[in-house]
């Protein structure tokens, strides 16, 4: 695999990564290094199998990729974009995402992938807090009507160019970049972007204030071996497919580096609202091998009937992005025969975290660290935890910066600097760790519930809570008390064919009373139409406890 050119691996006799080191070129550019070079060695094979929402199907090769990024590159760099411009794309999972986001490597240029849910004054914050001076995007919706709306406090915007039609005003990349060459010089070495450059951003989550921007460098890319050799499994001949939108982070974890590293097919379903009863024939009909999405995209499986569904191709499957709830892990076994295998990372790392391959997982973990980062769970005094004690997960830095971590918060050296000091890097999220080495997620460092003495994480809680037949979602948060100082309060989304009533509400109660600490349950409880969440999808508990102080 093209990956073993790049990275000296360490296994032990059962074949199980113990060990990685990454020894990337002077100017490491995954677009000419890794697609031109398979666009040259092996161009017939397959590389991407997309479908439209309409079930259109396109089969693209890295022979393909090689020569249309490289005409977008032409493109681009016509129009003025170059080295170190950063652009911004809202393509969610338009296949010419892919187009752009290589050809901009090859220019050396920041790639900005962003989500269509935002709105006029979330492009206004991005496009100035970012300095983009050309954005790509969707014609169809609302998103080029937002941009166009965004414009006139947007300075630094230069260009707009949409794909999948035309718009006044728009350069039309479809109509255009096809005339161009389809080959694209390498830049001298003097001209290219160097390994530590800043390549790609991301505005992360934004669950307690503005997002930030995790700058990403050139060697990113290579972060994402472990990730989908040793955590997705993925191998020249598999079929991967990843739910997520190409505007957040977990798109590159899924959609685009590793796999291609690994010399995998990615599949890509291009559909506009989430319905398991469209994507789960879609695994016997194309043959799907491996697979990963968040619990969330799991728990609406299993509220399916699975037995309608033929899901024998997959060999493994993996879940990231929030905690795991035991019930979604057991119920997946029973109906696949396939483990869950978690993980855990960051908008701002790859996988840290993670039941890697040949790894005996445990209920409830998170897994093992990586072998690619020093990991830690720390007490309020940076001090190591013992096993058993709650603290916060912490990469050591202090012998150097791993493969695979941003280089920092983008023109912010305060921000930076509040979660990165001492030789540690702070992730905000609390956890402990058993006497094997195995993590246990808590929740964030501000979701921690103390109430009457103890300290209650929300994730042991809603994982109960999640076993009742009646539960689709819920999310638990602390609520004020004037004795206890703070109570559990769960606030939950009921499945279909349910209805709130107080004889349900006292039937959750006892069954988490039943099943956990007595101390644990929640004596709030509160059924809702839908959870509040940030744009990426998560679950905003800030939300939910800023209510409870009303």
């Amino acid at each position: 695999m093209i990956y073993q050119r790049f990275t000296e691996e360490t296994v032990d006799e059962k074949g199980r990564l113990t060990g990685i080191s990454f020894h990337p070129p002077e100017h490491f550019n995954f677009a000419f290094d890794v697609m031109d070079e398979l666009g040259r060695t092996k161009p017939d094979e397959r590389a991407m199998v997309w479908l439209s929402e309409a079930m259109e199907e396109r089969v693209f090769t890295f022979g393909d990729f090689k020569r249309e990024s490289s005409r977008a590159a032409h493109y681009f760099a016509n129009m003025g974009i170059g080295k170190g411009d950063v652009v911004m794309l809202v393509l969610k999972r338009h296949y010419q995402f892919w187009f752009a986001v290589l050809a901009l490597h090859k220019l050396g240029a920041i790639v900005i992938p962003a989500t269509n849910q935002l709105m006029k004054k979330d492009f206004v914050y991005r496009f100035n807090a970012a300095r983009v001076k050309a954005i790509v995007c969707t014609c169809d919706g609302t998103v080029a009507d937002e941009v166009d709306l965004a414009m006139a406090e947007s300075p630094t915007v230069e260009l707009k160019i949409c794909v999948n039609g035309e718009r006044p005003g728009w350069r039309s990349f479809d109509a255009e970049y096809g005339a161009f060459p389809g080959e694209f010089p390498r830049p001298a070495p003097e001209e290219a972007p160097d390994n530590e450059d800043p390549m790609l951003m991301f505005f992360t989550s934004g669950t307690t204030g503005y997002p930030k921007i995790a700058a990403h460098s050139f060697t990113y890319p290579l972060g994402h071996v472990v990730t989908a050799r040793w955590w997705h499994n993925n191998r020249p001949g598999g079929l991967h497919f990843t739910i997520s939108d190409t505007g957040w982070g977990k798109a590159m974890w899924g959609k685009l580096y590793g796999q291609w590293l690994c010399e995998d097919c990615i599949f890509t379903y291009d559909f506009d609202r989430f319905d398991a009863n469209k994507i789960l024939p879609l695994f016997a009909k194309y043959h799907i091998t491996t697979f990963c999405a968040p619990p969330t995209m799991y728990r609406f499986f299993i509220k399916e009937d699975l037995s309608r569904y033929d899901l024998s191709s997959l060999v493994y499957s993996n879940t990231a992005g929030e905690a795991l709830n035991p019930e979604v892990f057991r119920q997946w076994k029973a109906a696949t025969g396939l483990t869950l295998m978690e993980g855990f990372g960051q908008t701002e790392t790859t996988l840290t975290v993670g039941n890697l391959l040949g790894a005996e997982p445990r209920m409830g973990a998170m897994g093992k660290p990586s072998p690619q980062y020093d990991v830690d769970i720390v007490d309020e005094n940076g001090r190591s935890c013992v096993p058993g004690a709650v603290g916060e997960i912490v990469i050591r830095t202090d012998r150097g910066k791993p493969c695979g971590m941003f280089i920092g918060y983008y023109l912010d050296e305060a921000l930076t600097k509040e979660a990165w000091h001492d030789g540690m890097y702070h992730t905000g999220d609390t956890a402990w760790r058993d006497e094997d080495g195995y993590f246990f997620f808590v929740g964030r460092t501000d979701d921690v519930i103390k109430s009457s003495g103890y300290r209650i994480g929300p994730f042991e809680i809603e994982s109960v809570i999640m076993e009742h037949p009646s539960v689709l979602e819920c999310a638990v948060t602390a609520a004020p008390d004037p004795v206890r100082g703070q109570v559990v309060k769960a606030t939950i989304v009921l499945a279909r064919g349910y209805a709130p009533s107080e004889e349900l509400k006292k039937e959750i109660q006892q069954y988490v009373k039943k099943n956990t600490a007595p101390y644990k349950y929640p004596r709030i409880v509160e059924f809702v139409e839908e959870l509040p969440k940030t744009i990426s999808g998560k679950i905003r508990r800030v939300e939910l406890r800023q209510e409870a102080q009303k």
